[in-house]
């Protein structure tokens, strides 16, 4: 049982637990005394067989009522993971271990290899949903739709009867509270099926939400923010920010170029006494400072703060750790998102590891301290000027207030604008910073690469002039790179939805594995999803999958975007490529960042043109694992020099350290 506030997770454990633990022995008890029957010294191993076949027993019950449903619908349950010990504690033991040293996501490519199917159910203690509601189903008539979801609506009564239409039928659900409580969720399916991931977003988008223990891992870091919440909150935040990413918000350069020369300036010192630079590090501050001023109108001047150093920087949780109060945001910032990918890895018994403590609690504060005297400036700003005379600044466009400004004059509640803004500034920065910094690992691997895009560069935008929007929209090279950098290293590796409380129909499976015979047996057939289960989908395996992608897909080759073949496929096949999500809920900073990446990438290449890694620079431990490059290894880990990882969003762990070399000729 999930507690309705997400910040309630002692609540909810507390709960679940009594539920797993103490009901089951109150039962024992009653069933002991009924008999007359005195285990004596058994006692204790008697209550700890029951505990556990109860829960057994109530997993085997929901597999059962899956199958029967699935069956019925002419569907299949998710094929399940099998391991060797009870409830596949082995396979969580397993990739608990490996999550430390194993490439990003290849503890789960192994799965869908050895599996031979593109989405699993992971089966951990016996779980994988927690439905409250049990579905008898009556078919009808026959009928062709075109939804393959299973439409239900949330129940409010113990019975009720409601008619849908599921995949070719006509069905009407007859619907009673189930006996089971919802604690058995100790799991999720994961997928990287690209028709079942854009069903998820977007074409049974309505079967979908951010779900409860999402919000609830999320709640103390992003709390009322747009990524953590659902239906009319969502909605309200959405439509507040929709109109500051208008076109005509951000094709005027001037902040772009402000930031960037400021960045440049650094790359043209160290490069002057031959130095590395922390490029990871480097292009996170030109991307919160650019943001914070396009957002709200002041500069957290980061740039200005001291700069990681060659030799003498130690590791922070993403990429460097600098001893400043900039470094200490940063490291709040980053240790944040680092506790949040370590709950979900734990899984639903998380809490146990925070009883006396919610370990984002002093991340949240110091993130705070920043943030809230922002917060409290607008709103007086807002006060003062309504005290003047000057009417409700709420009805004047929004053309003519910052983001910060407009969100104070939609509500008075610090809480709600300070989470919002921190959701931005969190996309903001870790997505274009993710990319500029691959970009950079990708120009010092491959420098033919960085010379093609410096060539067009010159070509349509000069040596030393700042570009304008016509111009770098003409730089189709330099916007292959990024989308083959945004295909290789999504921002967003893996991200998490959890189903409503009915169930629904997944699509039948792409054709990853066609030779397979679990894959062959399900050409035509649905999936069944649970209801309350969670679902973590993987854009990072999907978009390098060999099967959509061709057998290159590995490699970084930027050329592929300049064929028509590749927009074609994508165009078709919207779960192939969604690096800025897919549906309702694809980014609508999505125009801004592409426009922000061109822009910094012409400039950088107007001055520079080799990029060389300098790995002697990394962090102890930052370096690839030796294992990555034994006989048998697939995908990129054979041949990557830095080591990605990810938390809320993609990293190169210690930093990337590079050496950038100024151009001989700037005329052109």
């Amino acid at each position: 049982m999930l507690s309705p506030q997400p910040s309630n997770f002692r609540a909810r454990l507390f709960m679940d637990l009594f539920s797993a633990l103490i009901i089951p022995p109150v039962v024992l008890s009653l069933v002991l005394r009924l008999c007359a029957i005195r285990p004596g010294r058994l006692t204790p191993l008697l209550y700890l067989i029951f505990i556990l076949g109860w829960a057994i027993s109530k997993g085997a019950y929901a597999s059962s009522k899956q199958r029967r449903l699935a069956e019925q619908l002419g569907a299949r349950p998710v094929p399940c993971v099998v391991g060797k010990w009870p409830g596949n504690i082995d396979i969580l033991l397993k990739m608990m271990g490996s999550f430390k040293t194993s490439y990003v996501l290849d503890v789960y490519l192994q799965l869908f290899e050895e599996y031979q199917c593109t989405t699993l159910n992971l089966r951990i203690l016996w779980g994988d949903n927690g439905a409250r509601w049990v579905a008898i189903r009556r078919v009808d008539t026959w009928s062709r739709v075109t939804s393959p979801a299973l439409q239900c609506s949330r129940l409010r009564d113990c019975w009720n009867q409601a008619s849908h239409s599921v995949y070719g039928f006509n069905i009407h659900f007859l619907l009673m509270p189930c006996v089971s409580s919802p604690e058995a969720r100790f799991d999720h399916i994961i997928t990287m099926d690209q028709e079942h991931i854009n069903f998820v977003l977007s074409t049974g988008f309505k079967h979908f939400w951010r779900g409860r223990a999402q919000k609830e891992r999320m709640e103390t870091l992003l709390g009322e923010g747009i990524f953590n919440r659902d239906d009319d909150i969502w909605k309200m935040h959405r439509n507040t920010a929709r109109p500051f990413f208008a076109r005509d918000r951000f094709t005027d350069f001037e902040i772009f170029e402000h930031y960037t020369s400021k960045t440049l300036s650094h790359l043209d010192h160290t490069a002057a006494h031959d130095q590395p630079c922390e490029a990871q590090d480097l292009f996170s501050r030109f991307a919160l400072d650019a943001a914070s001023e396009f957002l709200f109108g002041e500069n957290l001047d980061t740039l200005s703060a001291s700069l990681p150093e060659p030799y003498r920087t130690p590791m922070g949780p993403k990429g460097s750790a600098t001893q400043d109060t900039w470094g200490d945001f940063a490291n709040a910032f980053d240790e944040a998102q680092m506790n949040v990918t370590k709950r979900a890895r734990i899984g639903y018994l998380w809490p146990l590891l925070e009883l006396f403590g919610d370990r984002n609690r002093p991340h949240a504060e110091v993130i705070s301290e920043w943030l809230d005297p922002l917060v409290k400036k607008a709103l007086e700003e807002k006060r003062r000027f309504s005290a003047n005379g000057g009417g409700e600044s709420g009805h004047s466009p929004a053309a003519d207030k910052t983001f910060l400004q407009h969100l104070a004059d939609s509500t008075e509640n610090p809480i709600i604008i300070r989470d919002q803004l921190l959701s931005m500034l969190l996309a903001s920065r870790d997505t274009t910073a993710c990319v500029l910094t691959f970009i950079t690992y990708m120009m010092a691997m491959h420098p033919e690469i960085a010379t093609k895009m410096r060539n067009e560069v010159l070509e349509h935008c000069g040596s030393h002039t700042m570009p304008t929007f016509d111009q770098i929209h003409r730089l189709k090279y330099i916007r292959a790179v990024i989308d083959e950098t945004l295909r290789v290293f999504p921002p967003v590796p893996l991200n998490v939805r959890e189903s409503r409380s009915m169930p629904c129909l997944f699509p039948p499976s792409d054709r990853t594995f066609p030779d397979s015979q679990l894959q062959d047996q399900s050409k035509n057939q649905p999936l069944l999803m649970p209801g309350n289960t969670i679902v973590t989908f993987l854009p990072l395996l999907t978009q390098r999958n060999k099967a959509l992608w061709g057998e290159d897909a590995d490699e970084f080759r930027p050329e592929r975007w300049l064929e028509s073949e590749t927009k074609s496929k994508c165009n078709a096949n919207f779960g192939m490529f969604l690096p800025f999500s897919h549906g309702p809920r694809i980014c609508i900073g999505k125009n801004y960042a592409y426009n922000e990446m061109t822009f910094f990438l012409v400039r950088l290449l107007q001055r520079f043109d080799r990029f060389e890694l300098a790995l002697d620079c990394q962090p102890e431990g930052s370096l690839p694992p030796r294992e990555w490059r034994e006989e048998g290894r697939k995908g990129r880990q054979r041949f990557e020099k830095v080591w990605p990882s990810a938390a809320l969003t993609l990293f190169i762990k210690g930093g990337l350290w590079v050496k950038f070399h100024k151009a001989e000729i700037h005329s052109h």
